[in-house]
This record gives C-alpha cells, structure tokens and sequence, in this order.
C-alpha cells in the first residue's frame, strides 16, 4: 500500500481557507435554521456559536421565560450534535449528572459486578438549565468535565466524547432560590452571555409564530467531525503580535495592582481577570474570523468579545455597588482606555 505523501505548507492553508470558507456558509445556514424557531438575539447567537468553535462554554443569563433553553436545544439539532438537558434543582446529586456505579449480575458466571451507568453529562451538548438553582457541591461536579473533558466515578476515569459543550442557563442571582455560582466555576466558561427582552416587533412575532400550531422542520448544517476540523483550524488562525498586545492590555487593565491601570480600575475593582482571560480573548477573537470568513484576527474581533469573556471575571468592590457600577461599564470604559495600536 503507496505511503500517504505529507502536504506542503502552502496546500496545508489552502485546504485552512477552504475551510474557513465553509464554516463561513455554515455560519449563514445555522443562522437561518435556528431563525425558524428564535426571533432575534442576534448578538446571544453570535457568542454561543463562537464559544462552540473556540472550544468553550458558555452561560447564559436572563429572566425565565426567554427561550434560553429553546435556543440550545434548536442549536444543538442545526448542529446534529447528542444533546441532553439537565434540570438543576436543589436537591439534585453529583451522581445525578455524572453517572453512578450499580451492582448487576453476570448472566453468564452469576456473579455480581459492579457496572458503571453513565449520566447525562455524556453528551455532546449539555444544557445546564437554571444551574445556579442547585447546591455548590452538585454545581462543583461540573468542574472536571467542563476543564478535562472526563468524569470520575468509583475510582474510574471516563473520557466523554468529543465535541462536548456545557451551555448553562441561570436566573439572575437576585431572584428567589439562587446560589450564586463560586469564581472557580465562573472562570470554567468562556463567556457570560446576557439574554435580554425582545423588542415590540420581535415579541409581536414571536407571538404570531408560537401561537400558529406549526412546527419547523430542521435541516442538519454540521456534524461532530467537521465541528471538531474546525475548532483546530480556529487554533491555527495567525494573529499579528500588535492584536496579541492589545488582547493582553485589555486583560491587564483590569487588575487594580497592575502598574499604570486607569484611576476608575483602582477605584471600583476589588479584583480582575487572570491569564485565562487573555487566552479567551485570542481564542474568541480567531473564532469571530473565521466565522466572518476571514482567516486573520484583527482588533475589532478582539474589542467584539471582551465584553462576555471579562464580565464574570472582574469583580466590583463596595464603591462600585454603591453607585451602580457594574462590570458591563468598567470593559466599556476599559476599551475606550486601550489604543488598538499600543505596542
């Protein structure tokens, strides 16, 4: 059998900006599948699918009632992904989601073995409803599988299958019933996502829509295999070392002890964002690119994701509550401070 002859350089980035290309007619088909069913939420749907092909998660954020779960669920059928829906509650176990170990006996010996049955959490997609309704503990089993992409169970390591998203919704902690999810797992997602109400023409829509008793059919745009090409060729997308710098500035700002950092940083942030930040924005970056057809990351790619990368990763002092300040307005005041330009 002839040896497959490895590709030159210059072949490697056409089949690169083939792909970039197809990802960008994707983009548009995905667009349009999951507009049967959501009206509106241009900006929601633009971040969940650039976390997707950044390889993140990401949390969404809003009022019950404001199709979050509708639109993961519609996204996951465009994407022809596995998808699984774990309602979150307060008594809900970490064995619950992660999978158990059950004493079965052997048909064949008559012995009895342990066997392991997996949760929910073996899927590709999981929509994470209202997580912040359960306990730490359950909340915190989350952990290794949204960071190692594998379960523990019984001593065991499983390794879930890949692609794999955690997509979690939450109410907004001043609601009844919370628990406020810790910094460790904040800093697990990509993005915080704000899911907000529609406007009178999109609600008047939605109204006509839903109510009409007819139900979209869905036309399958991806599947794992090519999700998972292009999260690597997200990876590959070069960016200048002045849009790196930028990337950088923005995180460092954010920190009240870093030398040079806007008086208002000093005067309203208790902490800022760590490296994982930075790592975020790039990634972020390179995956509104491509997703725009374009196989380089300019700044303005970078300046479009900071605000759902470091909204949950920047957290206000007393000061800062006082009058009202939240951390929306500190990256809106922090980008107008960064020049696009510093080296």
């Amino acid at each position: 059998m002839a040896k497959e002859t490895e590709k030159k350089p210059d072949e490697r980035k056409e089949d690169d900006l083939a792909a970039v290309e197809e990802l960008r007619e994707s983009n548009k088909k995905i667009r349009s599948e999951i507009a049967k069913v959501i009206v509106g939420q241009t900006e929601v749907i633009d971040e969940l699918l650039i976390s997707i092909f950044a390889k993140g998660h990401c949390l969404l954020e809003g009022v019950p009632g404001l199709a979050k779960t509708l639109l993961i669920s519609t996204l996951s059928q465009a994407l022809s992904l596995q998808f699984k829906r774990i309602q979150f509650t307060p008594d809900l176990m970490p064995s619950d989601i992660t999978g158990t170990e059950v004493i079965q006996e052997n048909k064949v010996s008559k012995d009895r073995e342990f066997k392991f049955l997996p949760g929910p959490l073996f899927a590709n997609i999981i929509l994470a409803d209202e997580i912040n309704r359960a306990p730490p503990k359950t909340q915190a089993a989350l952990l290794e599988a949204m960071q190692e992409h594998k379960v523990t169970a019984g001593g065991r390591t499983y390794t879930l299958e890949e692609p794999f998203f955690v997509l979690a919704t939450q109410n907004p902690v001043e609601q009844e019933g919370t628990y406020p999810l810790p910094e460790a797992q904040l800093d697990r997602f990509m993005f915080k996502t704000y899911v907000d109400y529609p406007k009178e023409d999109e609600e008047l829509k939605i109204m006509r829509t839903t109510t009409s008793g007819i139900k979209p059919e869905f036309d399958r745009v991806l599947d794992g295999k090519k999700i998972i090409k292009l999260q690597d060729i997200v990876r590959k997308v070069p960016i200048a070392d002045h849009v790196l710098k930028y990337a950088y500035n923005i995180t460092k700002n954010t920190r009240p002890g870093s030398p040079d950092v806007p008086d208002f940083i000093k005067e309203y942030v208790a902490w800022g964002a760590g490296p994982r930040a930075s790592q975020y924005l790039v990634l972020g970056g390179k995956a509104r690119a491509i997703l725009n057809g374009q196989y380089y990351v300019s700044c303005d790619d970078i300046e479009a994701v900071a605000r759902p990368v470091l909204r949950h990763r920047i957290v206000v002092n007393f000061t800062a509550e006082a009058e009202g300040i939240n951390t929306d307005e500190i990256v809106a005041r922090i980008l107008k401070t960064v020049s696009k330009t510093s080296k």
